[in-house]
């Protein structure tokens, strides 16, 4: 696939199933990540692989966290928690790892590590992988970013769920590039 072919139609694919990307997928998708924008070349990400066994050890890790927050949480809540993970078979975990530096800010480390997320999207789409980038309110739970490994400095930026689409790609819609430019001439 052409590198504007993966860019201009690459979509985010929320129903996946096994197989999961291989080990030469994945490298190739690790191997874009490490080309990201990095101001000082300070590579301020790392990733977390979890699949098989691990994805339900997650689950219970999200059932834990919000068991943490509230005790009275309801039994629908918890296994939904639990079955997150279990929507593919690999999920990468993006973790931003910000470093001291004079010339380089917190918030452009952050934005290169969102940068390596993205890449790795990309890559997928290239080789046919179906991928979605996903969030939510388990992305900055200091409890699952500790049992995950992550430093106080660190943070989860992107649980992308990896593996083979269920069904067609959607065709993404087309837009206007003039509809978010503006120009400035100074005055």
């Amino acid at each position: 696939m052409q590198a504007l072919d993966a860019l201009l139609n690459r979509v985010s694919v929320a129903r996946l199933t096994e197989p999961a990307p291989d080990a030469a997928q994945r490298e190739l998708m690790l191997r874009a990540a490490l080309r990201a924008p990095d101001h000082g070349q300070l590579r301020p990400w790392r990733f977390i692989e979890i699949e098989g066994a691990g994805l339900q050890a997650l689950g219970e890790l999200f059932a834990d966290a919000l068991m943490r927050r509230d005790p009275a949480v309801a039994q629908a809540a918890l296994d939904k928690a639990r079955n997150m993970p279990l929507r593919a078979p690999l999920l990468l975990v993006v973790v931003a790892s910000p470093q001291a530096h004079p010339k380089v800010p917190r918030d452009e480390q952050i934005q290169s590590a969102a940068c390596a997320a993205h890449a790795i999207l990309l890559a997928a789409h290239a080789q046919g992988v179906g991928a979605i980038w996903r969030t939510g309110e388990m992305a900055s739970d200091r409890h699952v970013a500790q049992s995950l490994g992550l430093s106080a400095e660190e943070c989860i930026l992107a649980f992308l769920y990896l593996g083979t689409p269920q069904g067609p790609l959607r065709v993404p819609q087309v837009l206007e590039p003039q509809a978010y430019l503006r120009r400035w001439t100074g005055r």
